[in-house]
């Protein structure tokens, strides 16, 4: 049984004067907070303001690079080339540094978004250009990426530092990967469902399908995401009961990908 673990959420994800999650709340209960680079949502003014809340806090800060598609908040599929991704994710990796630096922390994760994310899940040389263009930036910092997937591969390929991540309030398919939004169960709002899946998951060290099927994995986070309804509830639901269980929440350290696969 896992005896730490980290909490993240992605947030930042409001634009101009349309609201989106509630950050300053959440923020008081995970230990790693995904912010928006602008692409998806987002806005300087948004970043800002989380990245100054998350270092009041002292939570964790990561860039949440995703596709340029404000309207679809990054969850439409584009075709996107290797170089294009490459580009994609170092541009906004460094407008998340700038922001961090002005509110006074640093970034040290990165975290794709959305369908960017879903298909380098399935992609590993989308996934190895994502992550090439991270590293070019900042070499040390930390991939956070879905456990099991092309991203874990690309990330150990790279010989890159890595935290593995498992969904607190999304469904499983049978390949590991995470079931389409718009198929009904593939976001999970009940908080005592949600605490009970993951416990389950990390006592058997695997990701537990919507069939039930044990996939054996490493897990380091866990994440919810800030726009599902209810996402600060459900945060504190599953906090209490990862501390009730007593399992410490701490950000992960983020360990050589090689040296995490053994």
């Amino acid at each position: 049984m896992i005896t730490q673990i980290d909490l993240n959420a992605d947030m930042g994800e409001s634009f101009g004067p349309w609201p989106m999650g509630a950050d300053a709340d959440l923020l008081r209960v995970i230990t790693s907070a995904n912010i928006a680079c602008g692409f998806h949502a987002g806005d300087p003014d948004v970043m800002a303001r989380a990245m100054a809340q998350a270092v009041a806090q002292g939570v964790g800060i990561g860039a949440h690079p995703g596709l340029p598609d404000l309207q679809g908040f990054g969850r439409r599929r584009m075709q996107i080339a290797p170089d294009e991704a490459r580009h994609l994710v170092a541009y906004q990796l460094g407008a998340a540094q700038a922001m961090a630096r002005l509110a006074g922390g640093r970034v040290r994760h990165l975290k794709l978004h959305g369908a960017l994310a879903n298909m380098a899940a399935e992609d590993e040389t989308l996934a190895r250009a994502c992550y090439q263009g991270a590293l070019a930036v900042d070499p040390e910092i930390i991939l956070m990426v879905i456990s099991g997937t092309a991203q874990a591969r690309a990330a150990q390929a790279l010989n890159a530092r890595m935290a593995q991540e498992i969904f607190a309030d999304r469904a499983y398919t049978e390949d590991g990967l995470l079931m389409d939004r718009r198929l009904p169960g593939a976001v999970i709002h009940d908080a005592d469902q949600v605490s009970a899946r993951i416990l389950a998951m990390l006592r058997a060290g695997a990701i537990i399908t919507a069939e039930g099927t044990h996939l054996p994995a490493r897990i380091d986070t866990i994440c919810l995401h800030g726009d599902t309804s209810g996402a600060v509830s459900l945060a504190q639901a599953l906090r209490a009961r990862l501390t009730a269980e007593g399992i410490a929440l701490r950000p992960f350290e983020g360990a050589r990908a090689t040296k995490q696969n053994t």
